[in-house]
């Protein structure tokens, strides 16, 4: 999604109010904290629908298809917004494939891509899902010896995840595609698994790769011509091509993102030069999740709290929330835009610039940490680890503190019932206006229910 305007993500928060112009006023946000509470996520519906149009209009030579990467967040509402827009489903679990169908999705609508091996009822699950048109896309030899017979007796044509040998990422614990990570068939198992799957009878239609997310755009361009060559070299019947994900957002004022447009582009021409060396047209598939839901969300919380370590110390702003409901920061040293709302709704800072209390010019500098028992609970980490200051106005107790760009990994990757704080609320701000509550808060007997 981007700057907009070079001021703010698409969606962002401003001090013009709510307008319905899609951008989310800081009446929004105090009218969210009062109706549920804090910390409370809350999602934009224009956002994830400009975000979901911009996907659906890449360029591509020969059709495309989208499959939301679920796992960024699989809220029911949500699942059901997107994938009423026209996108289908990227599942990481038979669970997430189960979710997905619950929430109304066929199974024909779904790719599963998981680094389970089912056995048993799960294996039986997952065949009955397959007759119903979930494509199953093998990730590793023993996923192919598995499905083999079933997949072969029922002539159902699997996809196969390729491991590349290369990938990129936003930090080294988000690069899929090469020998730190072990997602997919690697390509010095690719002749044996084919040389099996052809005595068995079975057929790849679907070429996948994956190399990571939030990674530099020329990676992901060599991904499609890496993938092409594998397609044309191993897999003689494949009709799709799927390129993953990893499409790269800007959360941040100094960040760039990459651009889809251009990338859709490239994608294309690659595709419409390997038709014409091979008479072979091929459809693509793309994995956004991140692209998707990213800048759409907004984490809501509270401070309670400052303290300072001293003269040569730090300045502390203490919030009623933080690494329990946004684990990016500690996991990848992710950055994230802050806002702050004062208790009468007025905006008084924005990363993007902005707000009544001053720049950043006569800010004071600050850690911006969360509730938890925990040293690494803060929303301003390196990706060493190292805490690193924020430069903002100093906010007063009681005021809103806003992180953004919490749509996607935040809530789905949270750190549920750690130091037993309860599960957050989620809320859809609609197109429309209103603000409706898509999951309640966990309760502290929800919380203890599964104990014995």
């Amino acid at each position: 999604m981007g700057a907009m305007n070079g001021m703010r993500p698409a969606g962002g928060i401003d001090g013009s109010g709510a307008d319905g112009s899609g951008g989310i006023g800081p009446d929004v946000i105090l009218k969210a904290a009062e109706s549920f509470g804090s910390p409370v996520y809350l999602y934009d519906e224009r956002a994830l629908a400009e975000a979901c149009g911009a996907v659906l209009s890449m360029p591509n030579a020969f059709g495309l298809s989208v499959r939301y990467a679920m796992k960024a967040n699989p809220n029911r509402t949500l699942l059901k917004l997107i994938c009423g827009l026209g996108l289908s489903i990227d599942a990481s679990s038979l669970n997430e494939a189960r979710r997905a169908n619950m929430a109304g999705m066929g199974f024909e609508r779904i790719m599963l891509t998981t680094q389970e091996a089912p056995e048993g009822d799960e294996m039986r699950a997952l065949e009955e899902m397959m007759r119903r048109g979930l494509k199953y896309n093998v990730c590793s030899l023993r996923q192919l010896y598995n499905i083999t017979d079933f997949a072969a007796e029922n002539g159902i044509g699997l996809s196969m995840r390729v491991h590349p040998g290369i990938g990129s990422g936003e930090s080294v614990t988000r690069n899929t595609g090469d020998d730190y990570s072990c997602f997919g068939v690697h390509l010095s198992d690719i002749e044996k698994a084919l040389d099996f799957a052809r005595g068995k009878g079975l057929r790849f239609d679907c070429v996948h790769t994956h190399i990571g997310s939030g990674g530099d755009p020329a990676a992901w361009r060599s991904n499609v011509d890496l993938e092409l060559k594998i397609a044309g070299e191993y897999f003689p019947e494949a009709e799709t091509v799927n390129f993953g994900g990893g499409l790269k957002v800007a959360r941040m004022p100094d960040e760039k993102a990459a651009d889809i447009q251009a990338l859709g582009e490239y994608a294309r021409g690659r595709v419409e030069d390997f038709y014409r060396r091979t008479g072979r047209k091929l459809r693509t598939e793309i994995e956004p999740g991140t692209y998707i839901a990213a800048n759409a969300g907004y984490l809501i919380l509270r401070v309670t709290d400052k303290k300072r370590t001293g003269a040569d110390g730090y300045n502390f702003i203490i919030l009623n929330g933080g690494m329990e409901l946004n684990t990016r920061p500690l996991l990848y040293g992710s950055r994230h835009p802050f806002y702050i709302v004062s208790k009468s709704g007025e905006l008084k800072f924005s990363e993007f610039g902005g707000g009544t209390a001053g720049s950043r010019d006569t800010a004071y500098e600050a850690a911006v940490v969360g509730r938890c028992c925990e040293s690494g609970d803060s929303q301003s980490l390196a990706p060493d680890g190292r805490l690193v200051p924020r430069a903002l106005p100093e906010p007063d107790i009681g005021d809103l503190f806003v992180v953004g760009g919490t749509g996607a990994y935040c809530s789905a990757m949270s750190l549920v019932n750690y130091n037993s704080h309860v599960q957050a609320p989620e809320v859809l701000y609609t197109r429309g206006g209103e603000l409706i509550e898509i999951r309640r808060r966990q309760t502290l007997e929800q919380l203890t229910a599964n104990e014995l």
